[in-house]
């Protein structure tokens, strides 16, 4: 069977049918999918009841899979994490954030598994910052090629709500040396496509190192809106089973957290990406 590909926005999102996620893929049907997220940066699969190893195993098609120092994992299957409210506050995906930039290789992509939905509630946002570069002005872009920011681990993953335990604190402070603060590309060209793209995100960016304190904060809080704007994003309604990947060198999301005290459980796996320039 082919796969069918419908556009879902102008900025970016498609939609795929015609792939069964939790048969392996063939190269023909591995290419496609590459080739429509280079091309639309989030894809979506309704109806695909993965099970933690047939997700892991699809997104290791795209690269290596990442372990995360912090979020629980599935026991037999670490690759997957577990986005589940009964059990961790996920408070900080309801920021725009870009997954893991404290890296030095931040992530390639991400497949997220819809397990668990609240009745109403719970939808995820992404926003594409090709759409926001393409869309400041020549001098803008021109003033902010070159520079680079600082991407830090503790601005979502704060001390004092995620080392509250011996356990937690061993963990974070563990996390913390392995990742002290970094810095990345302000604009970032895309690997594959060689497209340009904002790469600053309110969920890890500190500040621009380029640019004096007051000008670095006014500048972002300025970039942190421009690439949010509507007309740069797409949102996604969750049934359960649905599959999302997404293209994390060049968007980011924001989960809504608008569904408390229902319960939402997301399987994630993370493919790791290459350091970016």
């Amino acid at each position: 069977m082919s796969l069918t590909l419908t556009p879902l926005s102008s900025a970016l999102g498609a939609h795929i049918s015609g792939v069964d996620l939790s048969r392996d893929l063939n190269a023909e049907q591995r290419d496609a999918i590459e080739q429509a997220l280079l091309k639309h940066q989030v894809l979506f699969f309704r109806d695909q009841p993965v099970t933690p190893q047939q997700q892991a195993r699809f997104a290791a098609h795209f690269g290596d899979l990442h372990i995360h120092p912090i979020y629980p994992n599935v026991p037999e299957q670490p690759e997957v994490l577990i986005l589940d409210t009964a059990v961790t506050d996920v408070r900080d995906n309801a920021i725009w954030h870009t997954d893991v930039t404290f890296l030095p290789t931040p992530a390639l992509g991400a497949v997220l598994s819809a397990k668990l939905l609240p009745a109403y509630g719970g939808d995820t946002l992404w926003a594409s910052g090709i759409a926001a570069f393409e869309a400041l002005s020549g001098p803008m872009q021109a003033l902010l090629d070159g520079l680079t920011a600082t991407h830090d681990f503790t601005r979502s993953f704060p001390l004092e709500r995620f080392g509250n335990t011996a356990e937690d604190l061993a963990r974070w402070e563990e996390t913390r040396r392995r990742n002290p603060p970094l810095s990345h590309p302000v604009i970032r060209t895309h690997p594959v496509s060689g497209r340009k793209a904002l790469f600053v995100n309110e969920g890890f960016t500190t500040r621009i190192n380029e640019l004096e304190p007051a000008e670095s904060e006014a500048i972002l809080k300025m970039l942190f809106a421009h690439a949010t704007r509507p007309e740069f994003t797409i949102r996604w309604r969750w049934q359960e089973n649905d599959v999302a990947m997404w293209d994390n060198r060049v968007t980011q999301h924001y989960a809504v957290d608008d569904y408390r005290p229902q319960r939402r459980v997301m399987h994630r796996a993370t493919i790791l990406g290459d350091v970016p320039f």
